[in-house]
């Protein structure tokens, strides 16, 4: 059987902009719909008992044609090469991402059959999954594990401030994932220290701005 799409998930990521770059950094919520084909919850039981799971899916927004051996990772500045797999760039031979994501509720919907809450995601709303996989410690979680280049590069950390009045206007839930988004710094490392950078998140459309490690919501 040819590769198919069992499910997409709805998250608050209309844009590629401003994503977290690898899944569980930040606290944003999928709500994983299965397709009408595969709808039956007798292929979720079980699912209940465990916390994590790994999303196989589709880079459905990536434009890139033809292969290319190396690629510029962000966390290297955007200006230097490495091989293409040694690195989670989206720009790959097959547009496959992986992300390890955790269930926090499997509930009825009464138009989609059973869903999927799952928090920690990095996929645009509507990305296409093709399979699921339960996450297990025994096998899958290796504390001595070498991260190669990404062990050897610090994580931007951004103070994240608000101009008068807006932080009051967004809600609790919503303002912790901004922050966290924001303070890991979503700009790309070959950056332009005067621009006003833009990108949406839930229901707000939010502007910022970055002053050495200072960014300003404006």
């Amino acid at each position: 059987e040819s590769l198919k799409v069992k499910a997409h998930i709805k998250t608050d990521f209309s844009d590629k902009f401003g994503i977290p770059r690898q899944s569980g950094l930040v606290n944003t919520k999928g709500k994983i719909i299965f397709e009408p084909d595969y709808r039956d919850e007798i292929a979720l039981r079980g699912l209940e008992d465990f916390s994590h799971l790994w999303l196989i899916w589709g880079f459905s927004a990536n434009k890139s044609v033809g292969f290319s051996p190396t690629v510029r990772p962000p966390r290297l500045g955007g200006n230097k090469r490495m091989g293409v797999f040694a690195t989670r760039s989206p720009n790959r031979p097959n547009p496959i991402g992986l992300s390890s994501v955790k269930i926090e509720e499997i509930y009825r919907d009464g138009n989609n059959g059973t869903v999927i809450i799952v928090s920690g995601a990095d996929l645009l709303n509507n990305t296409p999954i093709y399979d699921i996989k339960p996450y297990l410690k025994f096998t899958d979680c290796h504390p001595e594990a070498k991260g190669g280049f990404a062990d050897e590069v610090i994580e931007d950390k951004l103070t994240v401030e608000f101009s008068d009045g807006l932080k009051e206007k967004i809600n609790t839930d919503d303002l912790q994932n901004i922050i966290a988004i924001l303070g890991s710094d979503p700009r790309p490392h070959y950056h332009d220290d005067e621009r006003v950078y833009a990108f949406e998140f839930a229901k707000y459309h939010i502007e910022f701005s970055v002053k050495d490690d200072s960014l300003t919501v404006c």
